[in-house]
């Protein structure tokens, strides 16, 4: 298992590549954008032609089929009663010293969200990411997508964008994207934080521009874990494992852990059967082939130890009902957690609540899924007064003469002496 999960490690070459092209942008700014959408992307575009007008963006919307604008509409309610509930509220109380202190939380100033488009343009992530920022209300949300060849942006993406009031969007996609984010160019205004997943070169220009702007965190290709027992369907497992493989990057990684052998038979059984009926089938093969591994074992306990040395970004526990609790007690590093036979990790990709933007590559060991306090500053608040310093001086005398600091120590002392 750790050769395997050592796969998704970032290539030497991915990660020059990633610099050469940062780089280049930071000299050349959007001349250098034109460049690599050309490139990449196959789109020739002046710099004046990066930024989707808003009469793009309504136009994009009206000609959506009204089946997926209530599905937006349905995702966006989900999205927005569940994300409220994690708005921070600042607070005052008195410290033992009897000083005031607390905490005020302000939206970070300007953001700027990446979408994936492409083959599969992902509509759910303008949700799962421009709809936070809006419940932090911060001022300037920029979101950058990829176009096609002829600067063309998906109607899905733009028509949620609209949707959810976002102005500013640029058909700017890939590193570059990152890059013009990260440093700014002439037409394009530096964020201070940048958010959403992305493909590996994507992520790793994330981790590349960390310290020049602030970043959520580095999720890249999809994984999944499902933890089965007895109880669990062969075809619901089989069809939640290639729901995951589809994405098709072939970085993905899929996870089995059984607790018989005999089930783990009939999943494969099942995989054979439902891939062969898939649009995208060749690409969801090609990830079972080469990011797909079965464990079995004994015992869940040893399921759960697994699963905290994988941190999946999703797991599944179909499992039985008393086996669920010790579960989520005992798993700590997954990004999001689907209960039970009914839930499988689509409904999360799209309509639960939380937002589908979480860790991957094992970085659910220190970090979680995107949520509205991301997009949120926090800033302790102190005020002593005359009474409350003078019971704290003390301490800072000691603390001062311990660390042979002064001025530290005399900062407090010259009030109470006066």
């Amino acid at each position: 298992m750790a050769a395997f999960c050592q796969e998704a490690q970032v290539p030497e070459k991915v990660t020059q590549s990633v610099a050469a092209i940062l780089a280049d942008i930071r000299a050349r700014g959007d001349a250098a954008l034109s460049h690599y959408a050309a490139q990449f992307d196959g789109a020739q575009l002046a710099p004046g032609e990066f930024r989707v007008s808003p009469a793009e963006l309504a136009a994009a919307h009206k000609r959506l089929p009204l089946a997926e604008r209530r599905a937006i509409k349905a995702a966006h309610a989900a999205i927005l009663a569940f994300n409220r509930e994690g708005r921070a509220k600042p607070w005052r109380a008195r410290n033992p010293h009897g000083a005031t202190v607390g905490e005020k939380f302000d939206p970070i100033r300007r953001v700027g969200l990446y979408v994936p488009g492409g083959q599969v343009p992902l509509v759910s992530t303008v949700l799962m990411t421009a709809t936070l920022a809006k419940i932090a209300g911060c001022p300037e949300i920029a979101v950058f997508t990829p176009s096609d060849a002829q600067g063309r942006v998906a109607d899905g993406l733009l028509g949620a964008l609209h949707f959810l009031g976002i102005s500013e969007v640029y058909r700017i996609g890939g590193v570059q994207a990152i890059g013009a984010m990260a440093y700014g160019t002439a037409t394009i205004p530096r964020v201070d934080k940048l958010f959403g997943p992305g493909n590996a070169y994507v992520c790793e220009a994330k981790r590349q521009v960390f310290g020049a702007v602030g970043v959520d965190s580095l999720p890249g290709p999809s994984e999944l874990m499902v933890i089965a027992d007895a109880t669990a369907r062969a075809d619901y497992v089989a069809s939640d494992l290639l729901a995951q493989a589809e994405h098709g990057s072939g970085r993905e990684k899929i996870y089995l852990v059984v607790t018989s052998e005999a089930l783990a038979r009939a999943v494969e059984r099942e995989l054979a059967a439902q891939a062969r009926t898939l649009s995208r089938s060749e690409k969801a093969q090609r990830v079972l082939d080469e990011g797909f591994l079965t464990i079995i074992v004994k015992r869940l306990e040893e399921a759960a130890a697994i699963a905290n040395t994988v941190a999946p970004e999703h797991l599944e526990l179909i499992v039985k009902p008393a086996a669920e609790k010790s579960l989520l007690k005992a798993i700590t590093t997954a990004g999001a957690i689907m209960i039970g036979n009914h839930t499988p990790t689509a409904l999360g990709d799209f309509t639960a609540g939380p937002s589908h933007v979480l860790p991957t590559g094992g970085s659910g060991r220190f970090f979680s899924g995107l949520r509205v306090a991301d997009f949120v500053r926090r800033t302790s608040l102190v005020r002593y007064d005359a009474k409350s310093v003078r019971l704290a001086e003390p301490v800072v005398s000691a603390f001062a003469a311990m660390e042979q600091l002064d001025a530290h120590g005399r900062s407090v002392s010259i009030r109470v002496a006066g």
